[in-house]
């Protein structure tokens, strides 16, 4: 009786969660962003009048670097993953053998 009443406390909290059918998304931010965070984390400096451009290149490179490993996901998503490693195993596989079902 308790597996029934988990199933059914997952699905109304995926129903009633603002990520709802959006688990996961990439995080999308600019070298801007990361700009502002440094002179947000660093009071007084200011990065954006002197910036030479290897420093624009930094950011810029460490933007799409993040935005290439960095997921935002739903809590429910993040906490279902992490106790079912055998769901995590699944989502793994299916990535793995992503388009390989077109080619047969």
């Amino acid at each position: 009786m308790s597996d029934i009443l988990d199933e059914v406390h997952g699905i109304v909290q995926c129903k009633e969660c603002p990520w709802y059918k959006t688990c996961v998304m990439p995080m999308r931010f600019t070298a801007d962003d990361i700009r502002r965070q440094l002179e947000s984390s660093t009071p007084g400096a200011s990065f954006a009048p002197q910036m030479d451009i290897s420093l624009q290149n930094l950011l810029s490179s460490m933007a799409t670097a993040a935005q290439n490993s960095l997921l935002e996901g739903c809590p429910i998503f993040i906490e279902r993953l992490r106790s079912s490693p055998k769901l995590a195993q699944r989502i793994r596989e299916m990535m793995q053998s992503w388009g390989k079902e077109d080619e047969e």
